[in-house]
């Protein structure tokens, strides 16, 4: 929305700054402050790492083939929705009050963010399931209600049917879910998480981002 209405405008704005303009709007819109990870795959699509640096935030291509990650995942939804700003407010609170528990579990977080692009790159798909897996672990460690006993069910039965491993995307409580497996494994995973109460989603690995296309005039009139 924001390209779009700059074009519409006339306005020439580089991809960073539409980006930053998207940020502070959805933080305004929900009254809620928001992260920096989210924005970049939907404005630069394929497949990347993001850098936290002291000196600001970097967004990385890697040469990974998005097919060869899109024919090993698979998209559910828990069927629960969920409030991340709670999940992560208490996590945010609890790391302030210097609580071990999830100094630890973000450090090792930190840790796996890193082993996981060296599994991407070099197309270790087992290595990036075993990877999503340690991340989804340490995640459940940061607050109570990260995790429930129907999302705990489903990646159970995903993990029986094969996956290499699963977790919630975002803080978690609800929401989306993936999980990782070999693709001939795909197909017997989608039926495990929907048997446990799933609703699997179709998806594409989105490639190109954010793409403006212009009508001209005739087409505008029409």
């Amino acid at each position: 929305m924001c390209g779009a209405v700059a074009k519409w405008c006339g306005v020439a704005l580089p991809p960073d700054a539409i980006m930053q303009i998207a940020m502070n709007v959805e933080a305004q819109a929900i009254d809620v402050p928001t992260g920096v990870q989210d924005y970049r795959p939907a404005l630069y699509g394929g497949i990347s790492a993001v850098e936290l640096r002291v000196d600001g935030v970097r967004r990385v291509a890697l040469p990974v083939e998005p097919l060869q990650l899109q024919q090993r995942l698979v998209l559910a939804y828990t069927n629960a929705s969920r409030n991340s700003g709670i999940n992560n407010w208490d996590v945010t609170k609890r790391h302030i009050d210097g609580d071990g528990t999830v100094h630890s579990s973000f450090a090792r977080i930190r840790d796996i963010a890193a082993a996981m692009r060296t599994a991407l790159e070099a197309a270790d798909w087992p290595e990036v399931g075993r990877q999503v897996a340690d991340e989804w672990d340490n995640r459940k460690r940061l607050a109570p209600g990260v995790t429930t006993p129907e999302i705990d069910a489903m990646l159970a039965a995903a993990r029986d049917a094969g996956a290499h491993g699963g977790k919630v995307c975002g803080a978690g409580g609800g929401g989306c879910l993936f999980c990782m497996g070999d693709p001939d494994d795909i197909p017997a995973i989608r039926r495990a998480l929907a048997s446990a109460g799933a609703r699997v989603l179709d998806f594409q690995v989105e490639r190109d981002g954010l793409k403006i296309e212009t009508r001209d005039a005739a087409a505008a009139r029409y």
